[in-house]
């Protein structure tokens, strides 16, 4: 098992950030080998599945992750999102926060645990911290 933690502040509004932040497909398009969905497609509320589908060829595993807390930012209010990781391979949780930040920018914080067989802690961490942060870093610029 792994915890990891990434924090970033962005030129953006809260609410810029938390929409780019919770478009799941570009999660996808900035996790290599990696493309999710949303089940049901359409706005996200607890209960939605987001199902990360990572691999090659026969090499594929499905990362289903359930929202169980969805609360939008607010004035005055930080929005959070926690997502349960459900599948066989990959365990654990994310929660994606966005706050308000200095001068009117947005603070957002990722918090992470994750289990997956087999894989040392020590190398997940590492994979994940890289993966993951390359990942925010893309999906706060918009590309």
């Amino acid at each position: 098992m792994v915890t990891f933690l990434l924090e970033r502040t962005a030129p953006l509004s809260q609410d810029e950030a938390w929409r780019r932040l919770t478009q799941w497909p570009r999660h996808g398009e900035n996790v290599p080998l990696t493309r999710v969905t949303v089940v049901p497609p359409g706005p996200t509320a607890e209960g939605t599945l987001v199902v990360a589908r990572s691999g090659v060829g026969p090499f594929r595993f499905d990362d289903p992750m359930e929202v169980t807390v969805w609360r939008p930012p607010a004035e005055g209010v930080s929005g959070l999102c926690r997502l349960e990781k459900r599948g066989r391979v990959v365990r654990g949780w994310a929660e994606l926060e966005v706050r308000p930040g200095p001068g009117g920018r947005a603070r957002v914080i990722w918090r992470e645990e994750l289990r997956v067989p087999l894989l040392p802690a020590p190398l997940l961490g590492t994979a994940a911290r890289a993966v993951f942060g390359r990942a925010l870093n893309r999906l706060l610029r918009g590309a």
